[in-house]
């Protein structure tokens, strides 16, 4: 099969979704990134707030990261303001601000904006509605607010019992359901569990037609847990609960991590109440699901985060298919 022409369609949000995207592009041109809208912080939410519109954070993100254009392009879409009154806000933000309100429609603002940067495939928010996510912790305390809702995990350590968007199952984006039964490799992740892959998921139709999708279903694990939200989550733990959305037995591989984390950077995230995934080679799951362990661990020394290796990640994702 000719790989460069493969449907695929990534699920997803945040850092986890636009720094896979970057590697799977080299394999193929026909990809739809699916995208969360349900951040609520920085300068997304308050262009949110204040213009009534998707948030664009990882909208733009995902562009850039399927960008084929001038490295100038792309650094200028995620410039961030340094001083005055436009401190903290993103240039790439503002301009999908802009052209949304110049249409008077957000998808085409991504659309023009796709075709300014060349992007390989296309990128559509999952909803066009103005959707709030909502979670209940252990403690049976109610936040509202992505941006709240990880900040309540990590000062409190609590686990989330629900998580729900208001309104409830909101209508998918025009092309989201169309692109998912076409496709034929879903990726879910990786990502925050909870802000980043289940909020789209809670949307019935896009659930549903995962589901039923013939498509090739691969979840890849995330390589630490967040703290509070997952604290002592196994990669079992991920997909059972991922499977509560989609249904059991709809995911057909999982994409785990094997590779080893340096100490130092190890000991960073551990002290931010965050520890390794580690799963069960001898857990029942794996009967039904496939499971591909690879080295996947890229270090940003700089900065001291650990990331996916897109190369890597991209190369044992097209590799299984």
């Amino acid at each position: 099969m000719n790989k460069s022409s493969l449907k695929v369609v990534a699920i997803g949000g945040g850092t986890g979704l636009s720094t896979m995207l970057r590697g799977i592009k080299k394999y193929t041109s026909d990809i739809t990134a699916i995208v969360t809208v349900s951040d609520n912080g920085g300068g997304s939410g308050i262009l949110r707030e204040e213009m009534n519109m998707v948030p664009p954070g990882d909208i733009r993100n995902c562009l850039v990261a399927l960008a084929n254009t001038e490295p100038i392009m792309k650094q200028l879409l995620q410039y961030r303001f340094k001083e005055g009154t436009l401190k903290g806000q993103n240039f790439g933000n503002l301009f999908l601000a802009a052209l949304a309100d110049l249409s008077g429609n957000f998808e085409k603002a991504v659309q023009v904006t796709s075709n300014v940067l060349a992007i390989t495939g296309k990128v559509l928010p999952v909803t066009l509605e103005n959707v709030q996510l909502y979670a209940t912790f252990e403690d049976d305390t109610c936040v509202e607010g992505e941006t709240q809702i990880v900040d309540y995990s990590k000062a409190h350590h609590k686990m989330i019992t629900n998580i729900r968007l208001e309104p409830r199952n909101p209508k998918p984006a025009e092309a989201v359901i169309e692109a998912i039964e076409e496709a034929e490799m879903i990726l879910l992740g990786p990502g925050s569990l909870y802000t980043s892959i289940v909020p789209n998921l809670l949307i019935d139709e896009v659930a549903q037609a995962i589901r039923t999708s013939r498509a090739q279903k691969i979840y890849i694990a995330n390589m630490m847990s967040q703290p509070g939200e997952t604290t002592g989550f196994t990669v079992e733990n991920h997909i059972e609960e991922l499977e509560k959305y989609i249904g059991v037995g709809t995911i057909d591989t999982v994409i785990v991590n094997n590779e080893n984390i340096p100490e130092e950077y190890l000991k960073k995230y551990m002290e931010d109440g965050a520890h390794m995934l580690s799963f069960d080679a001898q857990h029942p799951i794996w009967k039904l699901i496939k499971r591909i362990e690879a080295p996947l661990v890229r270090i940003n020394h700089e900065k001291e985060y650990i990331r996916h290796n897109q190369e890597k990640l991209a190369e044992y994702i097209f590799d299984d298919f």
